[in-house]
């Protein structure tokens, strides 16, 4: 295992963090196929990743994680509490509520955190969090009283992490990206302001989709080839645990392989949109596109009830406004040269068709 700074915190973690989701037991609406492990199973799994070199778990407040964080309590406690990190985040915006959820994770796991994110801080959130009395505020409290030691801003969001980027009340970011959806990866390398935090990336498997097409060995190889501090793994058996933790193996690191080479590689299943979800394309009526091709992504890559719920979520009167806009501004954003419009009026047709087989879909839809 390799060790990265995280950020100027002083803190060196494992390239490999462990994601604490399938350790945990209880109804997660995000996440239906969880491994529903009980707590012998879930603290075996996770000192497997220890002996293996990780030094750094990542849960979230009950109920969102079930009952992850209680598990990686007792885990700390077991393992000894001054050999793991800690990070833990919520869901709140408002600092009194974010303040509450902070006391709650402590008691729920007997210690406190050393990093705590507010959670998938979105557009329609960011003013509130970022406020005076906000949940950044609180975070900053609580680093004052001892009850953390660094705060945080998760989200899938590139303008939101740039925002806590250039905020002195930020110590780490946790971001979103893998093999295909690297647009965000590609933004924060190349902008400067993100070298003085600590930048954590979830989502390296496209929600599992992607070890089907591609080795775990490129997927991380993959991301950790940009300048960040480490990877959050979803791990919930003791194979997953060790295809991750063993992805270097020793052998010389491969060069990251190029996005037209990942779209060849999904063009035998289905034609994907060359979409790495930089985020660039603005729409004026407010839709967001790169949301949106992500979720028809997945629909062919296997998430097929979940993305077609994602994207039936106002796809018509994204689809109507695309029809009428007379400016078009995403055309020149994207740097991929996405026929934006069309692949939207494509996204409508297949939300409206459904529900149809897959085959059935690539017959109707792509000649």
């Amino acid at each position: 295992m390799y060790y990265r700074e995280l950020g100027t915190t002083g803190l060196k973690v494992s390239e490999i963090g462990f994601g604490t989701i399938p350790i945990l037991q209880g109804s997660v609406p995000v996440l239906p196929d969880y491994f529903n492990l009980n707590e012998e199973e879930a603290l075996a799994v996770m000192e497997y990743g220890f002996s293996l070199g990780c030094n750094l778990f990542d849960t979230a407040i009950v109920p969102e994680y079930g009952d992850a964080e209680i598990k990686l309590g007792k885990f700390a406690d077991y393992i000894g509490r001054e050999k793991i990190i800690i990070s833990d985040k919520a869901r709140f915006y408002d600092g009194n509520e974010m303040y509450g959820a902070v006391e709650c994770s402590c008691e729920n796991m007997g210690t406190t955190p050393d990093i705590y994110f507010v959670h998938q801080v979105d557009e329609d959130h960011a003013d509130e969090v970022f406020r005076k009395g906000g949940a950044l505020d609180a975070l900053t409290e609580l680093k004052c009283e001892g009850k953390i030691r660094f705060a945080g801003i998760a989200s899938h969001y590139y303008d939101i992490l740039l925002r806590g980027a250039v905020d002195d009340r930020v110590d780490v970011l946790q971001g979103s990206g893998n093999l295909l959806e690297r647009g965000m990866l590609e933004r924060i390398r190349d902008e400067e302001r993100f070298r003085k935090k600590g930048v954590l990336v979830n989502k390296v498997y496209a929600a599992g989709l992607l070890p089907a097409r591609f080795s775990v060995r490129t997927l991380i190889g993959a991301v950790l080839s940009y300048p960040i501090s480490g990877v959050l793994i979803g791990l919930g058996t003791m194979e997953q645990v060790k295809a991750a933790m063993d992805w270097d193996m020793g052998e010389e690191r491969e060069e990251l392989i190029s996005f037209e080479e990942v779209l060849t590689v999904l063009e035998k299943e289905y034609n994907p949109i060359p979409c790495d979800r930089c985020q660039r394309c603005k729409c004026p009526y407010g839709t967001e596109i790169h949301t949106l091709f992500r979720q028809y992504q997945y629909f062919f890559l296997g998430k097929d009830y979940w993305a077609l719920k994602k994207m039936g979520l106002g796809i018509a009167k994204s689809a109507e406004y695309c029809r009428n806009c007379t400016h078009m501004p995403c055309l020149a954003q994207c740097p991929k040269k996405i026929r934006i419009p069309e692949k939207m009026q494509i996204l409508e047709r297949l939300v409206s068709a459904h529900p149809i087989s897959r085959k059935q879909e690539q017959i109707d839809f792509f000649p």
